[in-house]
């Protein structure tokens, strides 16, 4: 069986997770982000190098102000935690978004989380926080402007390389493949440019229930697809 190189995932349905069993949404957001370790270590297991998971979208802002503290703390512990879990399994964490709005304290723990990781080599995996696809590509253009104002870029067409240099995913591989719980069938402003020839999966378990055989599942059906570009089956 193929295993894609980079997977990329649309974390939903905590909130109706909990709600199923009489539980508040905080507490469905508490076991997703638990089901967050177990899925990075059972990717890489599978041979899977790459590992993006939309956790805070730029349009979460517009949550309950209760439910939206309770995730900042959430993503506090989170961070403080993983730089942990993350020498356990060799695993490099960076984090993709717009982290000019987040509080000072987690900025600071993102950056101390992506300095003790960025040696390791394992698992590559990114958090989408405070992030949209559409806010993503409007910083990177303004990027651009404000660098060829300055000269420090030649006078030539913009090329989709140079683009692409400029995006919170540099560096990173496009996904082969995107996976979305819960059953909803949407993008959602999520990696609108990276996902240009990745296949999509969705599934009807919500995250915290998302195991390692639902991966497989997602894999398996991945491997069905007749994956081609330009009209060229990838071989």
């Amino acid at each position: 069986m193929k295993i894609p190189t980079h997977v990329a995932i649309i974390l939903d349905g905590n909130g109706r997770w909990a709600k199923s069993k009489g539980m508040p949404r905080n507490y469905g957001h508490t076991q997703g982000a638990k089901n967050v370790e177990a899925i990075c270590e059972e990717a890489w297991k599978m041979g899977i190098k790459y590992l993006t998971v939309y956790a805070f979208s730029t349009e979460n802002w517009s949550r309950p102000k209760q439910e939206v503290d309770a995730l900042m703390k959430l993503l506090r512990n989170y961070m403080k935690n993983c730089i942990k879990t993350a020498h356990k399994n060799h695993m490099r964490v960076r984090v993709i978004g717009d982290k000019s709005r987040l509080e000072e304290d987690i900025q600071k723990r993102i950056q101390e989380l992506e300095e003790e990781t960025k040696d390791n080599d394992g698992l590559n995996f990114q958090i989408a926080i405070n992030y949209g696809s559409r806010d993503e590509m409007l910083r990177a253009i303004n990027h651009i402007a404000r660098d060829a104002q300055a000269g420090r870029l030649a006078e030539s067409p913009i090329t989709e390389e140079l683009f692409e240099s400029y995006l919170d995913t540099r560096d990173i591989p496009d996904p082969d493949l995107l996976i979305r719980t819960s059953g909803e069938m949407r993008i959602s402003n999520f990696l609108l440019w990276q996902i240009a020839y990745s296949e999509l999966y969705f599934c009807e378990v919500p995250w915290p229930d998302f195991s390692k055989q639902e991966l497989e599942k997602a894999i398996e059906d991945y491997n069905r697809r007749d994956r081609r570009f330009g009209g060229v089956k990838e071989e």
